[in-house]
């Protein structure tokens, strides 16, 4: 990102950060509420049940998403001993890319409508850049999210989708060689290997399907 200063492209690279800034905290959010909903007030002690920036931007993770592409926020503490469902941990994992998806059908849909209604122009660039960016990144960090390696949403998911021998077995080596796997996924992405541009091609495809109106 930072290489948009150095190409002046202000405002783009200030739309980006504002929408990746405001899809985190949705993201950490999601997951919060959800926590709070089958029984485990911890988040919310901890002042994460809120879409407040302050409570989730890790200032570390944000300078990574500038200056290297790629970047993080604070995890949302959980404590599954307070869970009332045997299902709470699919549902607290699930609802931060389900929150992405929710966030990027209203920013596009909200655009196509203010364009249907006259409110803005498609010669209004700030809005436009925004609320499609808002959309792309959101289902972005969904997608990514859903990655079942290290510590991403979908290594809490993918265990209730395997027969209980490959579950117990995924679970095992996921905690031993799951970060060194997702460092690794980063690394090669650094390196040059198109996973993060897949996954963003990925994304933009999946705008037309989410744009209703």
């Amino acid at each position: 990102m930072i290489s948009l200063i150095y190409e002046g492209q202000w405002l783009l690279f200030a739309v980006i950060l504002a929408a990746l800034i405001i899809s985190l905290s949705f993201h950490e959010f999601g997951h919060a509420f959800t926590a709070l909903r089958f029984g485990d007030d911890t988040a919310r002690r901890a002042g994460r049940l809120t879409v407040n920036p302050v409570s989730h931007i890790d200032p570390l993770g944000l300078l990574m998403v500038v200056f290297v592409g790629f970047g993080y926020a604070k995890p949302v503490p959980t404590n599954p001993r307070l869970f009332n469902s045997r299902y709470a941990e699919l549902l607290v994992a699930a609802a931060g890319p389900a929150m992405n998806l929710l966030l990027a059908v209203i920013s596009i849909n909200a655009y196509l409508l203010a364009l249907k209604w006259g409110w803005i122009s498609l010669a209004d660039l700030g809005p436009r850049l925004f609320f499609i960016y808002l959309a792309q990144i959101n289902l972005l960090l969904m997608i990514f999210n859903l990655l079942p390696v290290g510590a991403l949403d979908g290594h809490y998911i993918l265990p209730y989708l395997l027969p209980r021998s490959l579950s117990q077995a995924y679970r095992h080596y996921n905690a031993r060689y799951g970060n060194i796997a997702l460092l690794a996924l980063v690394a090669l992405a650094i390196m040059g290997v198109p996973i993060f541009s897949t996954i963003i091609g990925v994304s933009a495809n999946l705008l037309q399907w989410i744009a209703f109106i």
